[in-house]
């Protein structure tokens, strides 16, 4: 029996900002940006996404000078439905508090 993995919840982060405008290129450093995400945890999943062949990705065709060409990522046809799935399902399955512990009040004096 083949077991699926759901994505984690920043994976469905990036799959929803890709899918808020599906037709463009992003740069990772903009999506780093938009999510408040670190570049340490950002590439790696457009990594795994690209391998599994959900999104595309292509060199900038023009660089400025002094900074090397950028690297540009958007979802393909299987990404797009894969992401609408993934949104749908992560809605009804993860609670809006995902760090209790943070949201929880101080305990005090039990030392």
């Amino acid at each position: 029996m083949t077991r699926t993995r759901r994505p984690s919840a920043q994976t469905v982060a990036v799959l929803q900002a890709l899918a808020e405008r599906p037709d463009d290129w992003h740069y990772g450093y903009d999506l780093c940006a938009r999510l408040g995400m670190p570049a340490g945890s950002m590439y790696p999943i457009l990594i795994r996404l690209a391998d599994r062949r959900l999104l595309e990705t292509r060199w900038e065709s023009e660089s400025v000078s002094g900074r090397p060409p950028r690297h540009l990522y958007r979802l393909t046809a299987t990404g797009r439905a894969y992401a609408t799935a993934n949104a749908a399902a992560t809605s009804t399955t993860i609670p809006a508090t995902t760090n209790a512990r943070r949201s929880a009040p101080p305990r005090l004096g039990s030392a």
